[in-house]
């Protein structure tokens, strides 16, 4: 669009038409003064910070306030782990949405100092806790390898220590294949291993563990083929759930005890239970020394959850305090964070005393701005003032809509295509229009509208209930935050509906029909009597019979709804020609606009060679079709009659306005009139002009379209490069003039330099008696002020400067103040010309998913009344009520989930693409979307990022 017309010449329009009016300004604050004031910018939230012109070559680790920037990085830190621990008791966290203010620098260090204490005393706690429950979990284990091991040592003592089905080595090498190497019959074996554990065999050893439960069958084979069968497994699992020493895990876990001899063995052992994680306890020989042990380990058990228990309960109640003001803390470590991160864009003068920034702001909000750099420097206690200077730039400023929660949701559908460009025309106002009628068009329904609206109506009624309930659900946020587009939708569909009289598929005679019945009774009586089925006989109303001629006062007539052999036909023809009329509108009012933008940016060649020849290329094609179709809406009725000066036969010869657009592009002869000249009906009288000079009107029309074409595709650029040359032509003669002064002057200097100095001096030798000062008021010259404030004297003094003329801008042709680059303008006037020219061809048959989505959406909600609810009347009785109630809730279920969940979310998908086909075909008119978004420092857009970051991990 070019560069944006100076600020001051700026027309004032509501905000919501164009986006707000800004300016670039430097800010000049105290060192002392600029926390308390940046603070102050970020509750108002109106002004954003550059970082381009006053930092180029310094980095992120160069800037002044980055080490306090990393110190709210621990801080936060901190407060992460104080949240994961309250979170990890399931303590509910204290959120009053409170929004303290900022806290001052010197609360930095009170805030450090505290969060310091709490996570010391947290890991000193947490640190306690695990070893207490490590040891606990240890005690726990060995009082159970204690009890299981006495139990062991029992069955020996009475010849029960090796029964048959208990000899797990053996029953695990069965299943492993090596049942072979265990050959030795039952008898051997518990001899031999009763030799072995009897008091008289003093070199038999074991040792006793604990082992997962998921372990024990590979760790029952190692232990077999490792030792070679030497040594014998007992097993039994321990009942109790336990934690895992290392993790804190849940487990189940089993007790173990191996026998058997030698030293190799027993270093075996060891390796293959260190392997398998498996944790050995040490368990005395004699039964007294374990019944000992058993009571010591049961004593210092209860001990140890005594202590526990005191451990867990401080830990809990550092939590509880913690909990109640941990969301604060948050908000005042991020806020500090905000300003200390915003105060690196700043630039540090000499004196290290004055900071100076760069930033964007509303120039309706000026005056805000400034009262609020004034709070922060009376908080200050700074006796310098904080300045803002406006700045003159033609730098493209950022694009700020102000918006509410009702027009929020239509800015974000707007500017999902592309942010618009500074102070073009913001098409949010008529998109609260026209994307609901649209979304409505498609999904036309009363019944399927009003479960809209009140769902939508729920959630504006429940909004602040619902915004505190926090629900993550992303499908429940997007209905949630969609909910003012949605109740528009509903609302609009329920007109819709109306207008289709369509309400689940049924009808509502409310003015009574304009059809009657034309069929005689005699007739259908005997059809009756015959035996003929009713419901397969056809019966046709004639329009010159049944049609009173007076059309339904509002909507489609509910007769139509009966009508099962044409009903389509007839839907079909109104909505298709419906859509193609609501696409041209858009479209035309699209370019419309685009004339308020080019009057804006005071841009008269666009005016001249694109909005004309666009209007009259649309006009020319497009507008003329829909002419067409309003004059064969009321003008060919069913009546015969008189029709713009030529006789109508009746709906038989009604123009095919389709084939009719055809023969206007192909300039083909036909037929004046609907009869001859001795008033016989013509052959393919619907082809056949139907006013006097249809063709040769329609002849002008195709031909002023295709000129158009040319004239949208050179006129421009030719008229950018014929100012270009006038501009560098101006230039040359300029520098000729320049020359020929150079030259007098020159000669002139000659007789100065030899007669002025010397006469000079005569002149003021001869006054020099009389000689005295005199002072001149200079009234006559024309200056500006401007105020210096001197930081290191604390005062300020008054600068004279000459005033300078702002730059002018541009005048809005796309080439800026550069140099005219030819084939970059061709090229680019090019492709918008195509673009406009075909996308006026392909957007208005795209907009015939207009009719088509509003077929579907009545043809499915027909069916399902027909194949579902409508079978609960067939049955009587009882099994008739029953089948209400149960083909209601299916039929009730079916509407809610696929004719307005599914269906609503394709109207809104094609109502999205037909508003991104609008916005395409006026692309180079009203809407560029070339801007960038005006993104100003804001605690409260801050916080709510953090929190929806917080709330999505």
């Amino acid at each position: 669009m070019g560069d944006y017309v100076t600020p001051g010449e700026e027309p004032q329009e509501p905000g919501i038409y164009r986006s707000e009016q800004m300016c670039l300004a430097q800010l000049y604050l105290q060192s002392d003064a600029s926390y308390q004031c940046v603070a102050e910018l970020g509750e108002l939230g109106l002004v954003q910070f550059r970082d381009v012109s006053l930092n180029p070559d310094v980095s992120s680790f160069q800037r002044k306030y980055v080490n306090e920037v990393r110190r709210c990085d621990e801080m936060e830190r901190k407060l992460r782990f104080l949240e994961r621990e309250i979170k990890k008791d399931q303590i509910p966290m204290l959120d009053t949405g409170e929004n303290p203010d900022a806290p001052l620098p010197r609360e930095m260090i009170d805030l450090e100092a505290t969060f310091e204490k709490l996570e010391n005393e947290l890991r000193e706690v947490n640190k306690n806790e695990e070893t207490l429950k490590k040891n606990f979990s240890e005690l726990t284990e060995l009082k159970h390898i204690l009890r299981k091991t006495q139990t062991f040592f029992e069955e020996a003592g009475t010849g029960e220590m090796l029964p048959p089905h208990e000899d797990m080595i053996a029953s695990s090498a069965e299943n492993s294949g090596i049942g072979d190497v265990l050959s030795a019959d039952e008898e051997e074996l518990s001899a031999r291993f009763s030799d072995a554990m009897s008091p008289l065999k003093l070199q038999l050893r074991f040792v006793a563990g604990v082992i997962q439960r998921e372990r024990l069958p590979a760790f029952e084979r190692l232990l077999w083929r490792a030792c070679r069968g030497n040594v014998f497994l007992r097993t039994s699992e321990i009942d109790d759930v336990l934690n895992d020493t290392v993790t804190g895990d849940p487990v189940n876990k089993c007790v173990f005890i191996i026998f058997f001899q030698g030293d190799q063995l027993k270093t075996k052992v060891k390796k293959i239970c260190e392997g398998f994680r498996a944790t050995l306890y040490p368990c005395p020989d004699t039964p007294q020394e374990r019944r000992e042990m058993s009571i010591g380990v049961m004593t210092r058990i209860e001990d140890l959850k005594t202590v526990l228990g005191q451990t867990q309960d401080h830990r809990h109640r550092v939590l509880v305090a913690a909990s109640k003001n941990v969301r604060m803390w948050l908000t005042k470590v991020r806020k500090i964070k905000s300003i200390y991160h915003t105060l690196n864009f700043f630039n540090i003068d000499v004196t290290q005393k004055c900071l100076i920034a760069e930033v964007w702001c509303p120039i309706a909000e000026l005056d805000r701005i400034k009262m609020a750099l004034k709070r922060g420097t009376d908080e200050s206690g700074s006796q310098v003032p904080s300045i803002l200077n406006r700045m003159e730039t033609h730098e493209a400023p950022p694009t700020y809509n102000k918006t509410n929660k009702f027009t929020k949701g239509f800015q974000n559908i707007v500017d999902a295509y592309g942010i618009a460009t500074y102070r073009e025309i913001n098409p949010s106002p008529y998109t609260m229009i026209s994307f609901p009628f649209l979304f409505a068009v498609m999904f036309g329904d009363m019944g399927h509208g009003v479960i809209m609206f009140l769902a939508a109506l729920f959630f504006i009624l429940k909004e602040k209930q619902l915004e505190a309930a926090r629900i993550k659900d992303e499908i429940f946020q997007t209905f949630f935050g969609g909910r003012y587009v949605i109740f528009l939708m509903g609302v609009f569909s329920i007109y819709t509906g109306f207008m289709y009289n369509d309400i689940f598929s049924k009808s509502v005679n409310a003015f009574g029909s304009s059809w009657t019945n034309s069929i005689r009774h005699e007739y259908i009586d005997d059809v009756l009597e015959k035996g003929e089925k009713a419901s397969e006989a056809q019966w046709m109303l004639v329009p010159e019979l049944a049609y009173d001629g007076n059309p339904y006062p509002i909507g489609v007539d509910p007769v139509w709804n009966l009508a099962e052999g044409n009903k389509l036909s007839f839907l079909n023809s109104m909505k298709m020609k419906m859509s193609v009329l609501f696409g041209i509108a858009q479209m035309t009012f699209g370019v419309l606009l685009s004339y308020k933008n080019f009057t804006y940016f005071k841009s008269d060649l666009d005016v001249k060679y694109m909005f004309i020849p666009q209007m009259i290329f649309l006009s020319s094609i497009f507008i003329y079709l829909c002419i067409q179709i309003l004059a064969k809406w009321l003008f060919f009725g069913s009546a015969p009659g008189s029709v713009l000066g030529y006789t109508y036969p009746g709906t038989n010869c009604a123009p095919s306005l389709l084939i009719g657009l055809i023969n206007m592009f192909m300039m083909k002869s036909r037929n004046a009139g609907f009869v001859d000249e001795e008033g016989n009906i013509v052959p393919q009288c619907w082809l056949s002009t139907w006013y006097p000079g249809q063709s040769f009107f329609e002849t002008i029309f195709v031909l002023v379209a295709i000129a158009c074409v040319p004239v949208m595709l050179f006129a421009k650029p030719y008229y950018l490069w014929k100012e270009e040359k006038e501009r560098r032509e101006g230039g040359h003669r300029q520098l000729a003039t320049i020359e020929i002064v150079l030259v007098i002057l020159a000669l002139v200097q000659v007789p100065i330099m030899l007669f002025a100095k010397p006469w000079l001096l005569y002149q003021r030798e001869k006054k020099q008696t009389r000689y005295s000062t005199l002072g001149g008021s200079g009234g006559g010259a024309s200056t500006s002020q401007s105020v210096r404030a001197d930081i290191a004297q604390d005062d300020a003094e008054v600068v004279h400067a000459p005033e300078q003329t702002p730059k002018p801008a541009g005048h809005g042709h796309g080439h800026g103040d550069g140099p005219l680059e030819m084939g970059d303008v061709m090229v680019y006037q090019a492709i918008h010309t195509i673009e406009f020219v075909l996308g006026c061809v392909s957007h208005t048959a795209s907009y015939l998913r207009l009719w088509a989505l509003s077929l579907a959406h009545a043809q499915l909600s027909d069916v399902l009344w027909t194949m579902v609810f409508r079978n609960a009347f067939v049955l009587d009785g009882y099994a008739g009520a029953v089948a209400t109630y149960i083909l209601f809730f299916i039929f009730g279920s079916l509407s809610v989930f696929i004719l307005v969940l599914m269906e609503g979310l394709s109207a809104f998908l094609h109502a999205l693409r037909l508003h991104w086909q609008a916005k395409k075909t006026t692309v180079v008119t009203f809407y560029g979307g070339l801007g960038y978004e005006f993104a100003p420092f804001s605690f409260e857009r801050i916080l709510a990022e953090e929190r929806e970051a917080e709330e999505n991990l």
